[in-house]
């Protein structure tokens, strides 16, 4: 499973751009859209790690997870892990980085464990529970290697 999950990361990272809309200056009326094919990014935006956590939030999402109480659990946990690692990544300060990291790592375990649970359960798919699983595994090497780097920094 986690080619696959490799494989289609890859291939929505390359793929062609949709257009987006920018705004162009005019000195004479008001900002006016024009479209471009890809938009301004942040840095940290570009990063594996932001990647694979966005990707975490929208295959948890998707998973529709029949369990009420366990799919609103494991929501709010992957976008608390998408949205700390966030925080974490643009910030200069050792201290505040590794505080959003271990944040978003302990987002990620909550993740992971209703996401098991949902599937012991039968509220979600095995398949889906696999992907999510070995997405999750990926970003947690990648958080702790943030980790390490947030002491020395």
């Amino acid at each position: 499973m986690p080619n696959t999950v490799l494989l289609e990361l890859n291939r929505r990272s390359t793929s062609s751009p949709t257009p987006t809309t920018t705004l162009t200056p005019n000195p004479n009326s008001t900002p006016t859209p024009t479209p471009t094919s890809t938009p301004p990014l942040f840095p940290f935006q570009t990063l594996d790690a932001y990647r694979f956590a966005r990707e975490l939030a929208v295959r948890v999402h998707s998973a529709r997870i029949a369990d009420p109480e366990l799919r609103d659990q494991a929501t709010r946990a992957a976008k608390s892990a998408f949205l700390n690692l966030c925080e974490g990544l643009p910030d200069d300060r050792a201290a505040m980085r590794r505080k959003y990291f271990l944040a978003s790592d302990g987002s990620l375990h909550e993740v992971v464990g209703a996401v098991d649970l949902a599937c012991a359960i039968g509220a979600v798919g095995t398949d889906a529970a696999a992907e999510i699983q070995a997405l999750a595994v990926r970003l947690r090497a990648m958080l702790r290697g943030l980790l390490r780097g947030a002491r020395s920094v």
